[in-house]
């Protein structure tokens, strides 16, 4: 078996790890979320999520990652035994499923990079829309497309922590800042943005419900990962001198700080052409293309540069979360079945191959359905309304209850060389805060409450 790796510096933990939240949920599903549910009201409640539930589980699974400096399931193992180490194994399966049906839509972001870059998009709607869907239901296209991506992870992946991960994240993560804040000076810079602002940063508490709150706490809980045993695996890397909870601070930090660039990249262009900002999922597919070549119809090569830096951007965003989702399955195959770290990445790449191709055929090439849904849809409610929360409900009272307080004291103070005053609130809220507010958005998902 090779060598297990770690990060080799401070910065390197944080962009990797930030990298793995850091995805297509920030910059599709927040600026969306954000669209359906009012604005600026959501994105203040998401960010009091994050401080109360998104943090304390990061660092719930720092505390099994490095404590263990194992796999998931050999973390979970060396602490709980057998049944605890389903957790792990759990969260192994989960991310498989995950990345299966996630590199489909990261596929269909390189097929628009392509697209955009030969300039094949137009600001018709209505083409937009036909190219779409001609694209998504064509059997061979996207199928390439997504495997290409799945490739494109594993060669990053198993190269190892520092000379995969870490150099790839210490890459694309500010590669990704740059095109961010370009598109965002762009969009920002059009006329008409104004009330694209005051939407994103003016909030309107009438419009706050129940749902709201818990859409926002859903939102919080699977931008930050939290369930999916990636967080737990990555830690498994930090070194003792890692700050667990000023880590987990940054990481969410930077995390947010993309949800809302994205927001700010995006609102100003739509509301400068008359775009509703609740266009849903189809926002990022059909809606923005047409709204970039609208919005810069009177600067049509920076309208093309603006939709090429797009989609590059999102497949940059997608790439940083895929890799941490295929190191979870490497190192689970490389060191429970004792294989070299290649033979463990080509079992994780092969087996999210197989269900990347039943994903991408099930969006209209081939009638692939479970219980009513397409295998694609499917999978992203088993996995998002399902699995997750399950993962990081038991890790909380996993971590809260059957933990021995000395190990988590430890992990968190680093040994008592830095403060504790935090840890008696932190021990709380795992306790008890986050298995309720997690136990709400479980119930919400499968629409009991």
């Amino acid at each position: 078996m090779s060598e297990r790796g770690n990060f080799g510096t401070k910065i390197g933990v944080i962009l990797a790890t930030a990298g793995s939240a850091v995805g297509l949920g920030n910059i599709w599903r927040f600026p969306y979320m954000t669209g359906q549910d009012g604005g600026a009201a959501f994105i203040i409640i998401y960010l009091v999520c994050v401080l109360i539930l998104g943090i304390p589980g990061m660092v719930a699974e720092f505390v099994v990652g490095r404590h263990s400096g194992a796999n998931a399931a050999r973390a979970y193992y060396n602490i709980g035994g057998r049944k605890w180490s389903l957790l792990g194994y759990g969260g192994a399966i989960t991310s498989m499923i995950i990345f299966g049906f996630y590199s489909v839509v990261a596929g269909w972001c390189l097929q628009y990079l392509f697209a955009s870059t030969m300039g094949q998009l137009n600001g018709d709607v209505t083409y937009v829309q036909h190219y779409f869907k001609t694209f998504s239901s064509d059997p061979l296209k996207p199928l390439f497309w997504t495997v290409a991506f799945i490739i494109m992870t594993h060669l990053v992946v198993v190269k190892g922590v520092r000379k995969g991960i870490e150099r790839a994240s210490n890459i694309l993560m500010p590669t990704l800042f740059i095109l961010l804040f370009i598109i965002v000076v762009a969009s920002c810079m059009l006329p008409g943005t104004k009330s694209g602002l005051e939407f994103l940063f003016k909030p309107d508490f009438s419009k706050v419900t129940r749902s709201v709150f818990l859409d926002a706490l859903g939102q919080a809980f699977f931008s930050l990962s939290l369930g999916t045993a990636c967080l737990c695996t990555y830690a498994s890397y930090f070194n003792r001198q890692t700050n667990l909870v000023k880590s987990a601070v940054q990481i969410a930090g930077i995390d947010t700080l993309v949800a809302i660039l994205a927001g700010l990249m995006i609102f100003p262009a739509a509301f400068s052409v008359g775009v509703r900002p609740d266009s849903g999922p189809s926002l990022i597919f059909i809606t923005l293309p047409a709204v970039f070549q609208q919005a810069f119809a009177g600067m049509p090569v920076l309208g093309y540069i603006i939709g090429v830096f797009f989609y590059g951007l999102l497949v940059l965003a997608a790439l940083t979360s895929t890799i941490s989702m295929h190191e979870i399955g490497t190192a689970l195959f490389y060191e429970e079945l004792h294989l070299s770290r290649s033979k463990g990445a080509w079992i994780e790449t092969i087996v999210c191959i197989i269900i990347g191709v039943f994903c991408s055929l099930s969006c209209g090439a081939v009638d692939i359905t479970v219980f009513g849904k397409s295998f694609l849809n499917f999978c992203d409610f088993i996995t998002s309304d399902i699995l997750l929360p399950l993962g990081a409900f038991f890790t909380c009272v996993f971590v809260g209850w059957y933990v021995p307080k000395n190990i988590v004291k430890d992990q968190i103070t680093n040994w008592g060389t830095i403060s504790s005053r935090l840890y008696g609130i932190w021990l709380f809220v795992v306790r008890f805060i986050c298995p309720i507010c997690i136990g709400s958005v479980f119930l919400h998902q499968l629409g009991i409450i």
